[in-house]
């Protein structure tokens, strides 16, 4: 961190000792203030240009301890005032340390109290914030709605961030130093931060692909404390071996770069391990891999001085593992940069770390006694002391035999014990005479303490021991602690050889991992490109293809210049979901630099997916679920570049159909209309069919129709999957409604209705008589016939029926 920081300069501003600034080339240079906040791993952050008068917000987001991420946002930023909370981690404090003795760039530092960063607060400043954009009389709730299609209200910490700026600009003045003081700063725009480099994902886009998915513990002891990772992409990807692969494992799902340099790096070593000829290597090094443990904590309890005899043999056991690591790289292709770092980065200083912990420390008798414990031949002057513990037994058995020589002949036995930090003393039993205490005094004896009907004195002889043996277990501790603090030093003088270790040694159980999924589930390698292409071959579902005896494969292809904005329409269930969500899988798996479900693929340049999909409510902010589609659309138009990949499922539906459709052809329309280098690669499913069979949509080239195969069998509708150019023609819901089990006569009806609809002809209402109705009906046709006289020569039975019974009892119906 202390390197990248030395490589950060002021951009044209100098700032003083007191955090002032002077202009070099400017004589007004825009101010930059940026504010953040780093709690758990994570970090919130959002600046203020005065430029332009625009508020920058990035998402929370994973960082290591070392901040790499903050460091990189401020290489790019290069802010003027960093703010943040006089509530701190120990990673930011030791980060403003290091950025404060930087002499090439130092910014101003602005601290306010944590309850400047309050959830609550932060959201009451946003509200009352100067948005020139916006209407005066907007309501507070329609401002609410506003807002969150603008900012992400989910991240956290980034709103308490933002909350906190707002008071540096309004205290500052910003822009706005000569207006009157009720002028506030102005904002007159909102932008999602991305870091060059990385790949723009919202927290709704990794729900929707179930990249992640947290499910409670199934064990009822951690069901409150604890969570496991469901279906999901990284759990079917994380088959690390040592906790810090996983952690790097979730970082790199967290942080999907474009930097073609890391991922090819990732790539070569993907490609060496599902080699079949390889596997050896593989089971060895992860075999070496489960040995790893945190080596951070290890080294910071070491400068504490709290280590504990596990810590040794973590210690032991981890760079044990690594020399063996190394060596196995060693003999492995050095042409792959990962093996090459490994071969020179694992320094001898591990053979020298693993050699002395091995000659020092003795871990049997350490585990037995539960401390540290020194093996022989390391010290002389502790080996001699232990070899008088070892024969003090004997010893002291000789000398009680002695002292009872002197004792009163009433005393049957005695012997001479030792106590640390007290000493020697002589133990004789309590005679059923000794009642009080002065009966325990003894001459030539000074009574101690009475201890399990025990007598303890310290005769002329105990303290000649303790002259002559001293304190031997208390020395002995100390001789070995002393030894220890040495062991210690040795180990934090190597711990820059210690800390690569883990870093190689994520990265090694990361790609290891992405291997055996690529190996079990028949994965390959994508070609990564610079351009703006997306092709895959045959792609599938990752997995859908886990959980289907069958999968049809389907593929995509997005050109520069054709077939960049797709719809796709097709019977509910026909899979149009499904092959949205595969695609946005298989270019999120190549952005982390897995290998991926398809025959073949090359994924171009890609800054961001954005997903327009079925999510979760938003009670925070009290967001309808439509609400929440026009935000996520909102997101996807306001922020996506012709490098994005763009993902809109049955957007529209959650409204008026009218609406609902006019809201899809104009985005559909917007994207179409823009600069060919500026629309994006966009799939749209919907079941709403107008949109091309009524042409709303202007004719263009990038413009593709696609649809999903089906086959109707008599009655029933067979689902094929396979995906063909063309146009639905029907939503085949009633086929869908029988197979989903509704009534027979229902759907019936519901046909009925859609057809008359269709062709434009009146609906008729159908009404079931009551039960009372059918009674009485059923009661005058009974009655009608008990009147009937059979007897009768003129009796006409058929006239009677049609003229007398069925018209009496329509009319009766009639009436009722």
């Amino acid at each position: 961190m202390a390197a990248a920081l030395d490589n950060l300069r002021g951009g044209g501003v100098v700032f003083g000792p007191s955090g002032s600034f002077e202009e070099e080339d400017e004589e007004d240079s825009p101010a930059v203030l940026l504010s953040v906040l780093v709690q758990h791993g994570q970090v919130g952050l959002c600046f203020y240009d005065s430029q332009d008068s625009s508020l920058h917000y990035m998402p929370d987001t994973p960082d290591n301890q070392e901040l790499h991420l903050l460091v990189r946002v401020i290489q790019e930023v290069s802010p003027h005032v960093i703010i943040t909370s006089a509530k701190q981690e120990r990673s930011m404090t030791l980060f403003l340390q290091q950025l404060g003795s930087n002499p090439h760039y130092r910014p101003e530092v602005v601290t306010y109290p944590y309850v400047d960063f309050g959830l609550e607060v932060s959201k009451q400043r946003l509200l009352s914030a100067n948005l020139p954009f916006l209407p005066a009389c907007i309501s507070e709730r329609d401002k609410l709605s506003y807002l969150s299609s603008c900012i992400s209200f989910d991240s956290s910490l980034m709103l308490r961030a933002v909350g906190a700026l707002l008071k540096c600009l309004d205290r500052r003045r910003v822009g706005v130093e000569l207006e009157d003081s009720s002028v506030g700063v102005p904002i007159l725009q909102f932008h999602a931060y991305t870091l060059k480099g990385m790949v723009y994902i919202d927290r709704d886009t990794y729900s929707v692909l179930q990249i992640f998915k947290s499910e409670l513990h199934p064990s009822v002891y951690k069901l409150h404390s604890a969570e496991k990772e469901g279906l999901s992409l990284y759990g079917i990807l994380n088959r690390c071996k040592c906790k810090f692969g996983s952690k790097l494992l979730r970082q790199w799902f967290l942080q999907p770069t474009q930097d073609l340099k890391v991922l090819k790096r990732r790539q070569e070593v993907i490609r060496f391990f599902t080699s079949p000829q390889n596997s050896d290597s593989l089971r060895t090094l992860q075999s070496s891999l489960r040995n790893i443990r945190n080596i951070p904590t290890l080294l910071r309890r070491m400068t504490l001085s709290l280590t504990k005899v596990t810590d040794w043999q973590s210690l032991y056991k981890t760079v044990y593992s690594a020399v063996c690591i190394r060596d196995t790289a060693r003999h492995l292709p050095q042409s792959i940069q990962l093996f090459r770092d490994i071969s020179e980065g694992f320094s001898d200083d591990l053979n020298y770390i693993t050699s002395l912990i091995s000659r020092v420390v003795d871990f049997e008798a350490s585990l037995a006694d539960n401390r540290f414990t020194v093996k022989p031949n390391v010290d002389p002057a502790i080996d001699e002391k232990k070899r008088r513990m070892m024969g003090l037994s004997d010893f002291l058995t000789d000398v009680a035999r002695r002292e009872l020589e002197h004792l009163d002949a009433r005393i049957p036995s005695c012997c001479v014990i030792y106590i640390p930090v007290i000493g020697f003393l002589l133990s004789v039993p309590r005679l059923p005479s000794m009642v009080e205490k002065k009966d325990f005094e003894m001459e030539g004896l000074d009574f101690l303490f009475l201890s399990d009907d025990r007598l303890h004195y310290r005769s002329q002889r105990t303290r000649e021991l303790n002259e002559f043996l001293g304190d031997l277990h208390c020395d002995i501790r100390d001789m070995e602690m002393a030894v220890m603090a040495h062991l210690q030093s040795a180990v934090l003088e190597r711990s820059d050889s210690l800390c690569k270790v883990l870093d190689l040694a994520a990265e090694l159980d990361c790609l290891m991992a992405m291997s055996s999924a690529s190996q079990e589930y028949n994965y390959t390698s994508p070609k990564l490109a610079s351009n703006r292409k997306i092709t895959i071959t045959q792609g599938r579902h990752p997995l859908l293809e886990l959980c289907s005896p069958v999968f049809v494969a389907n593929s995509f292809h997005s050109s520069e210049s054709e077939g960049r904005v797709k719809i796709i329409t097709g019977p509910n269930s026909s899979g149009k979901s499904i092959y949205l969500k595969q695609v946005g899988l298989i270019v999120f798996m190549a952005l982390i630099g897995s290998d991926v479900p398809a025959k073949e693929a090359e994924i171009g340049l890609v800054d961001g997916i954005f997903t327009c999909m079925q999510s979760r409510e938003s009670v925070s902010v009290g967001l309808s679920t439509f609400m929440i589609d026009l935000n996520q659309m909102a997101q996807a138009l306001n922020s996506s570049t012709g490098n994005s990949l763009v993902l809109i499922d049955e957007f529209g539906k959650g409204t008026n159909t009218v609406d609902g459709l006019s809201l899809l052809t104009a985005s559909i329309s917007y994207w179409l209309r823009k600069a060919l280098r500026d629309v994006p690669h966009v799939l749209v499913a919907t079941n709403f069919h107008s949109v091309v069979q009524l042409s709303l949509l202007p004719s263009s080239a990038l413009l593709s129709l696609l649809t999903l195969e089906t086959a109707v069998d008599g009655d029933e509708l067979v689902f094929l999957y396979q995906l063909k150019e063309g146009i639905c023609q029907s939503s085949y819901a009633a086929n869908i409604a029988t197979l989903a089990g509704l009534p027979t006569s229902l759907v019936q009806r519901a046909v009925e209705v859609s057809e008359l609809y269709r062709v434009g002809r009146p609906i008729k209402r159908t009404e079931k008589a009551s039960l009372e109705e059918e009674t009485k009906r059923c009661q005058f046709v009974v009655d009608k016939f008990l009147s009937l006289n059979l007897e009768d020569k003129d009796l006409d039975v058929q006239r009677f029926l049609k003229e007398e019974l069925l018209p009496s009892a329509g009319d009766l119906l009639n009436r009722s």
